[in-house]
């Protein structure tokens, strides 16, 4: 029988997992863990991500930080206010929101990031880290996806892994994760250039969608009894909402849901798993569990 992979409901016990861990630190006397988000521009979408991690923070016992910028700052300055986050000792662990204005280099700016500090987990150092399997902050979506698997008892030792997608964000770095050790799934990385792609994806006991096309993922191209993990997220236009859009994933939820095990619906999938990531991270940057 099908069961959904509810995200937000496990999102919510691991905030009060890390709610309770805040107050136990708070009681030795140490202070609350403390994330600042650099936000440049306007950007609708990045208004509301960031307003959200506020807002996770406050329910958690979290301080948080907002640093805003407007869409003209130069990339020097955006660098000199990195240097002083990474050298606040108040300070655990910071974000600059993505996507970045044109004029700026997004590598350049993830690369000035202190690992130490990098709770998004996209510096060269961590992303590194993580391949060979060393203790480093993880990047939030595959961080939850992981999570989600664990959480809810789904057999991954042995089994076919077929990632549609290859993002440096999510389809890479899962695919490392997935194959390590503590998972020891087998992996194919598959993609818009990949031959046969319905046939690959049909063979996979755990489907991950993660190429952001809307509903993509058709009921011929999942087995019977497979697990899948909706990473998509495409605003598009609706007349049943007041907003005038929603959230679409990229598998036909409901064609796929039928013949599978597990499936994580869109929204309250992986969405709220990939925020309460970011909370983890930054705990184990506030507890030094981490030496980068």
């Amino acid at each position: 029988m099908m069961q959904i992979i509810d995200g937000k409901a496990t999102a919510k016990e691991i905030k009060e997992e890390i709610k309770a861990s805040v107050d136990e630190m708070i009681k030795r006397g140490a202070r609350a863990p403390h994330l600042a988000a650099v936000l440049v521009g306007h950007d609708g979408g990045s208004e509301t991500y960031v307003a959200y991690k506020i807002k996770d923070c406050e329910e958690v016992g979290f301080k948080s930080t907002l640093v805003r910028f407007g869409e003209d700052v130069k990339e020097a300055d955006l660098i000199q206010k990195i240097g002083e986050l990474n050298n606040d000792p108040e300070l655990d662990g910071f974000i600059v929101q993505l996507p970045l204005p044109g004029h700026i280099s997004e590598q350049n700016i993830i690369e000035a990031l202190d690992p130490s500090k990098d709770v998004d987990g996209f510096h060269p150092v961590n992303v590194g880290k993580m391949v060979i399997g060393l203790p480093s902050f993880i990047s939030a979506t595959p961080f939850g996806i992981i999570e989600l698997l664990k959480r809810y008892n789904i057999e991954t030792s042995g089994r076919s892994c077929v990632i549609v997608g290859r993002s440096n964000i999510v389809g890479r770095p899962l695919s490392i994760l997935m194959s390590q050790k503590a998972i020891n799934a087998t992996v194919t990385v598959a993609h818009s250039r990949t031959r046969n792609l319905a046939e690959i994806c049909a063979g996979a006991d755990i489907l991950v969608a993660a190429l952001g096309s809307p509903e993509f993922i058709s009921e011929d191209m999942v087995r019977e009894g497979a697990v899948v993990i909706d990473v998509g997220t495409t605003r598009v236009p609706s007349s049943e909402t007041k907003s005038g859009f929603r959230l679409k994933g990229d598998v036909k939820f409901d064609e796929v849901a039928q013949k599978c095990s597990y499936i994580t619906p869109v929204p309250g999938g992986v969405g709220p798993m990939t925020r309460v990531a970011l909370l983890s991270n930054t705990l184990m940057a506030a507890r030094k569990n981490i030496r980068l």
